[in-house]
């Protein structure tokens, strides 16, 4: 069992607290030196880095709207939380990765959203996930010297805690039927695509966009 390193900005979640092999850090992804001085401290106590998984992310439909109306403070926090933070986790683990010499793997948590238009807008929400998904492809194509790959996922419909709006079953089915697998995606689901990407069995894929979204972008 390989040693993971967890980051989150709230308490440890219960179903990693007993886990022997989690070290769980409570820190702001925002906080750039609280980020190196973690990732540091992981490799330090394993001697070594080979996967990144920069899962951290905000979908605030309240407040993230249009561009044309939103509140430009609300735009900056959520390309901090969604684009920046991954920006301090690879600056942080890839020099980690390059002078280990065994190569690595890292995977980035985009959207969907960012390929499709909204009549309902979070546009700070899909313009960060795109730059994240450019910024993924930018790092294959640096890192692949130095045998790092660098991949990014694209949910589509994933019931998580950010969904809070499918609050009854009606909903929860409505958004089902939608999708052309006719139902809603679990975070077991992106776990799985996860930890293939991260695998030697995906050895020979980098600078990748996967969408893992029941068919949902083939209604476009």
């Amino acid at each position: 069992m390989r040693d993971v390193t967890a980051i989150d900005l709230k308490p440890c979640p219960d179903a990693l607290a007993d886990l022997a092999n989690i070290t769980f850090a409570q820190i702001d992804l925002c906080d750039e030196a609280a980020v190196a001085e973690t990732i540091k401290a992981a490799h330090a106590r394993t001697g070594r880095l080979d996967y990144l998984a920069n899962v951290a992310g905000v979908l605030w439909f309240d407040r993230d709207k249009s561009m044309l109306d939103m509140d430009l403070g609300v735009w900056d926090q959520v390309f901090d939380i969604n684009l920046k933070s991954m920006v301090h986790t690879v600056r942080a683990a890839a020099p980690l990765m390059q002078a280990s010499g065994h190569g690595g793997a890292m995977i980035h948590l985009s959207s969907v959203q960012w390929l499709r238009g909204d009549t309902k807008p979070q546009d700070a929400y899909a313009a960060s996930k795109a730059a994240v998904c450019s910024l993924s492809k930018s790092l294959a194509m640096q890192l692949a010297a130095d045998n790092i790959r660098s991949n990014a996922i694209l949910p589509g419909m994933i019931v998580t805690p950010m969904q809070a709006r499918w609050d009854s079953d009606e909903k929860k089915q409505a958004v089902a039927d939608y999708a052309p697998l006719g139902r809603i995606g679990t975070t077991d689901d992106i776990a799985n695509l996860v930890l293939f990407l991260l695998s030697d069995a995906a050895s020979y894929i980098t600078g990748q966009e996967i969408a893992i979204d029941g068919g949902l972008l083939l209604r476009n």
